[in-house]
């Protein structure tokens, strides 16, 4: 960045905080074309556990607390403070023009009229005082203490107004809103609610430009499925209401348990409109889906180690297996060669990652290729595809991972074979889920089986009707899914993928939803007891 720009990035610590206070007082900033190509971002990442505030009212008033107290703790009371009273909105540049601040000259007319009329003051009070022969005139007293009041108890207010914002935060300020006898009658609350964000989005603009660079606050929100349904959809809601702006810096990690939060969704009034779909109202809502997959063997491991390691009566066990390892590294270290690569390395470049994603996104820019017939039309559906793919590779290339299939469609390509898989589990999870749940119920009753070059449509065939008897059950997961005569034409004909294929993109799939496959697990097992 400093090589691009010529500009070295700064932060309000020390000189700088006096610098930062002298642009909030008497400059606006600009955003331009070079801020906006800024590579050098910075992230601020919040975490928010709802269990904390689930006794509170309103849950998602304090998400946006936290979230204001964790913005003026990383920057300082100050410059806020400052910013809240002095501040200007950051505004676009007309141009490409690369002037990143312009002079407030209002502010600056302002100052100096209230200076010069100080000064005018205690001149005039100072002659009537102590210059002989005037001192008996009391018009020019009244017109000095006055003048003298009236500009210094304007700089006063706007110093008062500083101290005030320094010592109440907005984080009180809410808290306070909350607390109020009147807080369910209070017409006006999520107005003043409004204001502190925008005010603290804005604060946030003004702080990229300051500090030439991009800005991003990540709020982790945690254990929202431990919490009563109206607060799950209250925090839900908060997150659509700061998200509505298309500028705001949040990025918004919301680490749930779908199989717990579309019930609480389901039980409140936020579903009006949307057929009592939970699942409908989480696609709308989240931009890019990732489902953990299941936990490997080494996830486990480490998993245990991290357990033992909080029993206090197992850490001189630890000490001692730790002393261990670091005696058999030094040894392996001191017979390894230099130039060979460590065991655990990566056996791929990111580069290559690189090439992978471009190539998959050009299957999808071309008109010519079958894949992009199967494109949503959604525009929350294609940002879900686009945000899933570069996972998905990257996921594969790191587990060296290859196609079963000899050829998928005109061109055998990972690149393409991955994007395939990533639109079908999109555009078809239901369907999707239970073909795989299928195939791993044969895998589990018969393992001596090779089902590697079975193809998925004729696995589905043969256990549809099965998924029809279970279409009750199933309605609102099945109500996911796309047309159905396009989902025969995908795999019985331009991506005819197979159960070998299935098994490599099983443990990358991050955008299908693992708890659906698992519902219709237990749903097949209760009805072979039947």
């Amino acid at each position: 960045e400093l090589r691009r720009g010529h500009q070295r990035p700064r932060s309000p610590e020390g000189w700088g905080l006096l610098l930062a206070l002298w642009y909030l007082a008497f400059y606006e900033p600009v955003i331009t074309e070079g801020h906006l190509r800024r590579k050098n971002i910075e992230f601020l990442f919040v975490r928010f556990s709802a269990w904390q505030f689930a006794g509170c009212d309103k849950l998602w008033a304090g998400l946006v607390t936290t979230l204001c107290h964790s913005v003026r703790r990383h920057f300082g009371a100050l410059p806020l403070s400052v910013f809240h009273v002095l501040g200007a909105r950051p505004r676009f540049a007309s141009g490409f023009s690369p002037q990143e601040w312009v002079l407030k000259r209002g502010t600056c007319l302002k100052l100096w009229a209230f200076l010069s009329a100080l000064a005018a003051g205690l001149s005039i009070l100072l002659v009537a005082l102590l210059v002989p022969g005037v001192t008996e005139s009391r018009a020019l007293k009244v017109v000095g203490s006055a003048v003298t009041s009236l500009s210094g108890s304007g700089l006063a207010l706007g110093a008062f107004s500083v101290l005030k914002n320094l010592v109440v935060s907005e984080k009180q300020k809410i808290e306070r809103l909350t607390n109020s006898e009147r807080f369910a009658s209070q017409l006006g609350f999520m107005s003043k609610v409004r204001k502190e964000v925008e005010a603290l989005v804005d604060f946030l603009s003004f702080m990229e430009i300051f500090e030439r660079r991009r800005l991003r606050v990540v709020l982790e929100i945690t254990s929202l499925d431990l919490c009563y349904p109206e607060k799950v959809a209250g925090v839900l809601n908060a997150i659509n209401t700061l998200l509505s702006d298309a500028n705001t810096p949040f990025i918004f990690i919301l680490a749930v348990d779908p199989s717990v939060i579309v019930p609480c969704l389901e039980q409140t009034g936020c579903m009006k409109g949307l057929a009592d779909n939970g699942y409908l109202y989480l696609n709308r809502t989240v931009t890019l889906p990732f489902s953990i997959p299941d936990m490997g063997s080494r996830s486990r491991l480490r998993c245990l180690e991290a357990a033992v390691q909080t029993r206090e009566d197992l850490m001189y066990r630890i000490i001692t297996t730790n002393v261990a390892k670091c005696q058999r590294m030094v040894a392996a270290a001191a017979s390894s060669s230099s130039s060979s690569p460590p065991p655990g390395g990566p056996r791929w470049h990111d580069a290559d990652a690189v090439r992978c994603i471009h190539a998959a996104f050009s299957c999808l820019h071309d008109a010519s290729d079958p894949l992009a017939r199967y494109l949503p039309t959604h525009g929350a559906h294609v940002r879900r595809i686009v945000n899933t793919i570069p996972i998905t590779l990257r996921l594969l290339l790191h587990r060296g991972g290859t196609l079963g299939t000899p050829t998928l469609g005109t061109t055998p390509t990972l690149p393409r074979a991955a994007a395939a898989w990533v639109v079908l589990a999109d555009q078809w999870p239901c369907r999707l889920s239970w073909v795989l749940q299928c195939l791993e119920d044969a895998w589990q009753s018969q393992p001596e089986l090779d089902l590697t070059t079975k193809p998925l449509w004729s696995i589905f065939q043969e256990n549809l009707a099965e998924l029809s008897g279970l279409r009750q059950p199933l309605h609102n997961v099945l109500s996911l899914d796309g047309d159905p005569e396009l989902f025969q034409t995908f795999l019985a004909k331009d991506f005819p993928f197979g159960a070998g294929d299935a098994r490599v993109f099983l443990g990358v799939t991050v955008n299908l939803d693992h708890s659906i496959r698992h519902k219709m697990g237990l749903l097949r097992s209760l009805n072979r007891l039947q």
